[in-house]
């Protein structure tokens, strides 16, 4: 089955917990003394309620204050998809958490509270997405309940958050009414809201086409572990192991290692449940190849005519993660892109971006927590990479302190520095 990642982000109080809850209760996702644990919650909390946003809140400062914190990330399935949910949070000092949730999903749930319409933390998170290439969006005008399924309201909202969507980069914008609380149009079509055509919220994840979302052009396979068995029924057997990053491989297809440059072609594709004819993105194999040549972790498969780029000096947009320091030109930082590891030192800090107003502000010489600026990185040996809005897998690293592992910034490569 095809697996889908859902990232629901918005504003505080938008009710991205509720409408997760809603969701997982009306396609009966939960078990029931799961519900029970829900509904005794909610009773000590004084609502007149089951408060389905439980579901999610997991951890004590979420319940007692009724907000999201950390990224939580809840799994179901319909007879057509798979689906993995991350529940992100909505403050600004928790952007760091909203990229995490964020960076992978295939589709992206933005609320909006229908009584007040797009905020900034709505335009922000919108922003966000865009940046992360999220190739999906779905607004969900929430709580049409308490503005008694005002179809103005709605039109107003979608009015307004189009006006904001024309400078971003969005190229997939759906547009639902609904209400949470009261399950209208998440699963289930509103009887509240008769001038309303459209697909449900689940009719649009199970419906929206993701096929096209990755690159299945650009054969990309960075390899992450050399399969050496040593077992008898298996003497001389050498995989590589890794995640398709891009494009279609099938047995019998010319390839080239890099940094070695050595050319040779696939003698199989293997799985733990056998061969496989041909595997493209996002699936996890193995490789073998018909010669013996020198392959290790970091290294990339790739077309002998279709290379990724291979540079030194990258330029990058990147989201600062730490709170313990800023980000400084000069600085050095390890590096992991893909499966390869590096150290890298910031150059130059091009400028830092205001995410509510879209504002470049050039005279910028450090990035704190939750920032988000341009950077040009010098990586001490070549990387291989393609630009995060080619391939999301190959465009993307993370920055990691040298002294502690911590990880303190995720990055979009926007091109070889000039």
């Amino acid at each position: 089955m095809e697996l889908v990642r859902i990232a629901t982000t918005g504003s505080v109080d938008d009710g991205k917990s509720t409408l997760i809850g809603r969701l997982l209760y009306d396609t009966k996702q939960i078990f029931e003394d799961q519900l029970e644990a829900v509904e005794d919650a909610s009773k000590r909390r004084g609502t007149d309620y089951v408060d389905l946003a439980l579901l999610t809140d997991g951890l004590r400062a979420e319940r007692e204050q009724g907000i999201t914190i950390d990224v939580a990330y809840r799994y179901f399935a319909t007879p057509r998809r798979k689906f993995i949910l991350a529940d992100t949070p909505g403050h600004i000092q928790y952007t760091r958490n909203m990229v995490t949730g964020s960076s992978t999903a295939n589709i992206a749930l933005i609320l909006v509270d229908a009584r007040n319409g797009v905020l900034e933390q709505t335009r922000r998170h919108s922003f966000l997405a865009s940046l992360l290439g999220v190739p999906h969006l779905v607004l969900c005008v929430n709580k049409m309940d308490l503005v008694d399924w005002s179809q103005e309201q709605y039109e107003s909202v979608v009015e307004d958050f189009r006006d904001f969507a024309r400078r971003l980069d969005i190229h997939d914008l759906r547009f639902v009414p609904v209400s949470a609380l009261e399950g209208d149009n998440i699963v289930d079509r509103s009887t509240n809201m008769d001038w309303y055509h459209g697909p449900t919220v689940l009719d649009l994840l199970e419906d929206i086409h993701i096929g096209s979302d990755h690159n299945m052009i650009d054969v990309r396979f960075p390899v992450q572990y050399v399969v050496r068995p040593h077992r008898r029924d298996f003497p001389d057997y050498r995989g590589y192991a890794g995640k398709v990053a891009g494009g279609l491989m099938k047995p019998g297809d010319e390839v080239m290692v890099l940094p070695s440059g050595f050319t040779s072609s696939i003698k199989s594709i293997d799985t733990f449940d056998g061969e496989l004819t041909e595997a493209g993105p996002p699936t996890s194999v193995v490789l073998t190849l018909e010669d013996d040549i020198d392959v290790s972790r970091g290294d990339m498969i790739c077309r002998p005519h279709n290379q990724p780029r291979s540079s030194q000096d990258i330029d990058a947009m990147i989201c600062w993660m730490s709170d313990q320091s800023a980000l400084q030109p000069g600085r050095k930082y390890s590096i992991k892109h893909t499966t390869r590891w590096g150290r890298a030192m910031i150059k130059d800090l091009q400028y830092r971006l205001d995410i509510n107003t879209l504002h470049r502000d050039s005279s910028a010489s450090q990035l704190s927590l939750n920032e988000i600026g341009r950077v040009t990185l010098r990586t001490t040996t070549p990387f291989f990479f393609d630009s995060y809005r080619r391939n999301r897998e190959t465009g993307s690293f993370v920055l990691v302190d040298e002294a502690n592992n911590n990880t303190l910034a995720a990055g979009l490569i926007t091109g070889e520095a000039a």
